[in-house]
């Protein structure tokens, strides 16, 4: 009746033979190495009431014979490897209360199906390459307290199926494709974090927001909001209020939004902040939209940060700046000498308290002699941002530096499953899709540099780290996913712009070891290519997940 065999390292395919448990109410095959297709004998199971195969390395579509688990409440599938469409057989799975499905290569458009399941509780339908627009039925849907949906692609979503599900605790609909204005949101007295960002939302702020006593967490960044902020959005017991990238959002402020606890991020906006945040920043930070021509005095041809950590001096001279500031879950922080910033918006919703947006280790470091430069590491659970402020304008090589110093690549254990994903925009030109540090840098706790190329025409770089909803979110540990850097250099090549974009030449090299002179160099070059020549047939690898591929070096 109960059959628990999650987190182990079980391989191979799921037996068919499964199926002839035909008493089987509770089955867990999450987090394992299973491989091959979802055996469609499982639907023979008609009694189930829990079925999960998540963080598995399956393939192919979900068989329709699960349409037949009619008693099913609950259902696990994220990050498990399956593709296709979603069969419309699950139109027949009338007791579902529970379903995550994030991290999974489902194709076509969200299936109408889905505002039938009117006992849903709970649906998590992140980072799947699933499109819009979201079904207007979902108003059925009035059981709801957990809504997450994102990185959508196709139609555009509005905002209308919201009206009836007002037990919503925890909305997000991040990069959705929304468009059209955030409807009246009184009702909603148990919403406690709104996730309306990445979107293309027009219109105000809705008052209503502010009349919400149970709301902690409001992230509405890069959309086409306009207006002013309700006066007493904070007036509760808000954590954290991110409002960045709206250019036509303004408003004045008042002081008490300074209020202990409070985690607040308005860049790129025209609110003024009352000395929050440097007005400097703030100015260097609208120059991003490209609308005004920027410039400044004795500009700057370099930024280095040690991210997540203290100042520190490579071998090769390079100074990477302090970055040990603790930020919040809507943080906009800037170095003291006003030459980068760095802001992160999203929070740990499955362990708020845990992860501060700094992943540390004291394990030592390969493929590098700077062991230190990958042992601190900013992380988020959504977006990471940091910016070269008043830069000389020209061609700058960016080195992005990486080490996977969360998740272990033991083979023998669980622990050793998690996947890491997430993307990287240099001046708003997409540099890595589904990028996983341990995978490119042939394990954990090894060190990789990808390097790019990337023009600045207007004072200001922007670096972008981005959670698209893809990978494991608790392996090892309840909220282990999204962005992690450990440090950034970036130096100006030429003062030649030809294009307003940047241009992103990937050099995706593995951090070597350096040898400190000259004729060293000589030396043990001379020595490798005799033996390069004589012994081996092999050579060097090929960055292959790299969106312009370099060698390796």
């Amino acid at each position: 009746m109960d059959l628990n065999l999650g987190q182990n390292v079980l391989s191979g395919p799921i037996p068919a033979a499964i199926g002839q448990l035909s008493n089987m109410q509770y089955l867990s095959l999450g987090i394992n190495n299973f491989s091959g297709p979802v055996p469609p004998e499982i639907g023979n199971l008609t009694k189930l009431i829990s079925l999960s195969f998540g963080s598995n390395n399956l393939e192919g579509p979900l068989p329709k014979e699960l349409g037949n688990l009619t008693s099913l409440q609950q259902l696990y599938i994220d990050s498990s490897g399956v593709s296709g469409p979603i069969p419309d057989a699950f139109a027949k799975l009338k007791a579902l209360q529970i379903l995550w499905a994030s991290d999974n290569l489902f194709t076509g458009k969200i299936p109408e199906l889905f505002g039938t399941l009117t006992e849903l509780i709970e649906l998590r339908l992140e980072g799947t390459s699933l499109e819009g627009p979201i079904p207007s039925n979902f108003t059925a849907l009035t059981k709801l307290e957990g809504l997450r949906i994102g990185d959508l692609s196709g139609q555009d979503s509005s905002l209308e199926f919201l009206r009836t599900q007002t037990r919503l605790s925890t909305l997000s609909l991040r990069n959705c494709r929304l468009s059209g204005q955030i409807p009246d949101l009184s009702l909603f007295s148990r919403l406690q974090y709104l996730d309306l960002s990445f979107n293309k939302l027009t219109g105000q702020v809705p008052s209503s927001l502010q009349d919400l006593a149970s709301l902690s967490y409001i992230y509405l960044g890069n959309n086409g909001l306009s207006g002013t902020l309700p006066p007493n959005i904070t007036k509760h017991q808000l954590v954290a209020l991110d409002a960045s990238f709206n250019p036509s959002l303004s408003g004045d402020l008042p002081l008490n939004y300074a209020k202990a606890g409070l985690s607040l991020n308005f860049a790129g906006t025209s609110i003024d902040s009352n000395g929050l945040h440097d007005p400097k920043v703030f100015e260097m930070l609208r120059c991003l939209d490209g609308n005004s021509k920027c410039s400044i005095k004795n500009p700057s041809t370099s930024f280095s940060v040690k991210c997540g950590g203290a100042e520190q001096a490579s071998a090769s001279g390079v100074k990477f700046s302090d970055d040990s500031e603790t930020l919040g879950p809507a943080s906009l922080h800037t170095s003291s000498d006003d030459k980068w910033a760095v802001s992160n918006a999203g929070v740990f919703l499955s362990n708020p308290n845990g992860p501060v947006y700094v992943a540390k280790t004291s394990s030592q470091i390969t493929a590098t002699l700077e062991s230190e430069l990958y042992k601190t590491a900013r992380i988020s659970p959504n977006s990471l941002r940091y910016y070269g402020l008043g830069l000389k304008n020209g061609k700058y090589l960016v080195d992005l530096h990486f080490a996977e110093i969360t998740m272990s690549d033991t083979a023998l254990s669980w622990k050793g499953l998690g996947k890491r994903s997430f993307d990287v925009y240099i001046q708003g030109e997409q540099v890595l899709r589904d990028f996983n540090i341990r995978t490119q840098a042939g394990g954990s706790n090894r060190a990789l540099v990808e390097s790019f190329e990337a023009n600045v025409t207007n004072t200001v770089m922007e670096i972008h780290f981005l959670w698209a909803g893809k990978g494991t979110c608790c392996i090892p540990l309840q909220s282990t996913f999204g962005p992690l850097v450990s440090a950034i250099h970036a130096s100006l090549v030429s003062t030649s712009t030809g294009a307003s974009s940047s241009s992103s030449n990937n050099i995706g090299k593995i951090a070597g070891i350096a040898i400190g002179c000259a004729g060293a160099v000589v030396v043990a070059f001379s020595v490798l290519y005799l033996w390069w020549s004589k012994d081996s047939p092999r050579h060097m690898p090929v960055n292959t997940d790299s969106p312009k591929k370099g060698l390796v070096t």
